[in-house]
């Protein structure tokens, strides 16, 4: 299936910043009234922190003949469970989370069995443009985090990805216009990934505050159906927002 498209232009990345953060505080009052709901008192506790994890990653796809990374954002929200002392358990979902690869070459695109696009006045003409496969996944890590006392932390584990859309995307300037032709394929595609991150950040306000880090995750289930070897790797930077978290004040006892 083949769907036609005007997209936008590109944003400048401290302009998607901007939006980002205000995305995310605009959800943060109306979030940490559901939550606190659910989970009462145990939200604003030294034991469990929730939050809005937003940002952007750079993507490729092993064995494909083209190595160029695709930069998308994402978005979900997340969990941060203390175990004990300083080791917790980070979970949660991107909800919003693409990978693939970029600037798909001839090869690829006879391997994918994708649509190479002619000029329609003169079918032997080729139109400009640059192919890319974009995936859509939720991605849900299970991270070990030990955080220091300074504040950085680090945290290694396996994440697991549920793929539920997928296309050959082809993005041209055709008089004038931005134009974008998607080519659904996810039927070459398994459904599930699974592999392995690590990530250091830190946290701003004594530990309190906004986080920044930066995870690398490389997979162990080929991409697609018949080609071994077609493994998702990304680097991801994000921003966690902590809705309603942080140690509740003790009550002093009445003199």
């Amino acid at each position: 299936m083949i769907r036609f498209e005007l997209p936008f232009k590109n944003t400048l990345m401290k302009k998607f910043i901007l939006i980002l953060i205000i995305a995310l505080t605009s959800f943060q009052s109306q979030s940490q009234v559901l939550i606190t709901l659910l989970l009462g008192d145990k939200l604003n506790s030294d034991d469990l922190e929730f939050g809005l994890e937003g940002g952007v990653n750079w993507s490729q796809i092993d064995a494909m003949e083209t190595s160029n990374y695709l930069r998308k954002w994402n978005l979900g929200f997340y969990f941060d469970i203390r175990i004990k002392n300083q080791w917790f358990l980070y979970t949660g979902v991107l909800v919003k989370a693409n990978m693939g690869v970029e600037n798909l070459t001839d090869n690829d695109l006879d391997f994918l069995d994708a649509t190479i696009y002619q000029d329609f006045e003169d079918p032997s003409i080729r139109l400009v443009g640059d192919y890319s496969q974009k995936l859509s996944y939720f991605l849900v890590p299970a991270l070990f985090k030990y955080k220091f006392k300074n504040h950085l932390y680090t945290e290694i584990g396996p994440q697991f990805g549920l793929m539920y859309d997928a296309w050959v995307e082809f993005s041209s300037d055709i008089e004038g216009i931005d134009a974008t032709l998607k080519e659904y394929n996810e039927e070459k595609i398994n459904r599930i990934d699974a592999g392995a991150m690590v990530g250091i950040g830190y946290t701003l306000f004594k530990g309190t505050g906004w986080t920044f880090g930066a995870k690398y995750y490389y997979g162990f289930v080929d991409v697609y159906k018949h080609k071994e070897g077609t493994i998702n790797s990304s680097i991801f930077l994000h921003m966690n927002i902590p809705i309603g978290a942080g140690k509740i004040p003790e009550k002093k006892d009445a003199d």
